[in-house]
């Protein structure tokens, strides 16, 4: 995983945020994070944009927005051909799961910092 690159949708640069904390935690990790939010922001290093950055590449997305907010990235994350899609609790979504899983994308139900930090992903 350490090559991977994580695109961390629903970011934000408010420290009470978990999409926060885990862009701490990925790049304590030493994994190379973007970011895309409702908002412009910056965590440490990491510039959050409000705009698809149409020159990305992501292995792995990490979800934290809610399924009505993801139905305008669906196009965007596919296109991506990432190797995996992580819904973090309360962004499940069965519509882009089916999406996904057409492309043979994996889907991880599941906390980005937990599996973190359990080693899981």
């Amino acid at each position: 995983m350490t090559n991977d690159k994580i695109l961390v949708l629903g970011a934000s640069d408010n420290i009470n945020r978990t999409s926060y904390s885990a862009i701490k935690l990925l790049l304590n990790r030493g994994l190379q994070v973007s970011a895309i939010g409702q908002k412009k922001g910056t965590v440490d290093s990491i510039q959050v944009h409000e705009e698809i950055q149409t020159n990305q590449t992501a292995d792995i997305v990490s979800i934290f927005l809610s399924a009505k907010k993801q139905k305008k990235y669906y196009d965007y994350i596919l296109s991506l051909k990432p190797k995996k899609i992580v819904f973090n609790p309360g962004t499940e979504n069965p519509e882009l799961e089916f999406l996904a899983q057409k492309n043979h994308i994996q889907i991880i139900k599941g906390c980005t910092i937990a599996l973190l930090i359990n080693g899981l992903w």
